[in-house]
């Protein structure tokens, strides 16, 4: 049979799932994608069955029956709170895939993969924003990050929304002058926007086209547009204020330590955004050290599975080589 499957590391995101079959020597026995994770949409079971059908390809290609699996670490979306995360654990287990299971949320998982050891800060933008820190000990800081109910601003469906908001208020005479409302609707090959809205209310434009305008509002600030600066001004200012507070939690504000940054809109690097976190990250936590992920969250996602089994280092650094 060879080397003994140790952990099953999975990462589940809202749009895509990679499973990762870790053998006890941190060697990668096998992987597979699947779709999206999104029990608030399909409901838990219907959710864990798109999990199944990854891992059950996974442990297929490596010719392993389920079960035999010591360990699976879970970080999923949607895991936002802890009675979530309870919730999910529970029905994990239910499936036998392994003899323990933790589950975590997702941006955990892109922690984890970017620092050598469980101790850091990580802030990921995508479509929403999230924000996690986490010290060796096992003490973590974390938000709810369910919108707008637990106090977030910020991701790319959020500035897509400030920016659409801006542009019509702008056109109609509500608001100040802004570049926004030419630009946002000439991205649909539209001349005004009471046309991108009559599309958008309409369903002309469907509702998951509306990401496509977050680059629109960084380049209409790129160019100077005074409305749109001040929009990716105040996600700079959210974010150093996730990660801060977060630092604070975990006593690490005045150490040298990592804050990572990830998601899409993050891991584009733009230069205002990047520089005004920058400027007010190095006022409020002067030794952190800001780095921008590039390992796959998966990767993370067996990290956590290895520590949680207490492997020794050289395991741990067999499965980052296979990522590099």
């Amino acid at each position: 049979m060879g080397v003994n499957a140790s952990v099953l590391a999975v990462d589940a995101g809202n749009s895509k799932t990679d499973v990762a079959l870790i053998g006890e020597d941190g060697s990668v026995l096998s992987t597979a994608r699947g779709g999206g994770f999104q029990p608030p949409v399909v409901g838990v079971e219907a959710a864990v069955d798109v999990l199944a059908s990854a891992i059950g390809r996974a442990l297929a290609g490596a010719g392993r029956p389920v079960g035999a699996v010591a360990h699976v670490s879970a970080c999923l979306a949607n895991a936002d709170l802890p009675v979530e995360e309870a919730e999910l654990t529970e029905a994990l287990l239910r499936r036998g895939w392994g003899r323990t299971v933790e589950v975590r949320n997702d941006t955990f998982a892109i922690l984890r993969a970017g620092v050598d050891e469980p101790r850091g800060v990580a802030v990921v933008c995508g479509a929403g924003i999230n924000c996690v820190g986490m010290v060796p000990d096992g003490r973590t800081a974390r938000f709810p990050a369910i919108g707008r109910i637990s106090g977030d601003w910020g991701g790319g469906s959020g500035l897509a929304e400030e920016a659409l908001w801006y542009a019509a208020r702008a056109e109609d005479g509500r608001g100040e002058p802004t570049e926004l409302a030419r630009a946002l609707p000439g991205h649909f090959g539209l001349d005004s926007m009471y046309a991108l809205i009559e599309a958008l209310h309409r369903g002309r434009i469907p509702q998951e086209s509306r990401h496509e305008l977050t680059p629109v509002l960084f380049a209409t600030g790129a160019a100077g547009d005074p409305v749109a600066s001040a929009l990716v001004d105040r996600l700079a200012d959210e974010v150093v204020a996730m990660a801060s507070v977060a630092l604070d939690r975990l006593g690490l504000l005045d150490e040298e330590v990592p804050v990572l940054l990830g998601g899409s809109v993050l891991a584009a690097r733009h230069p205002r955004l990047d520089g005004r976190i920058g400027a007010l990250l190095a006022e409020r936590a002067p030794k952190a050290v800001i780095r921008v992920v590039a390992q796959p969250p998966v990767l993370g996602a067996g990290l956590l599975g290895l520590d949680h089994l207490g492997a020794a280092p050289g395991v741990h650094d067999t499965l980052r080589a296979h990522y590099a």
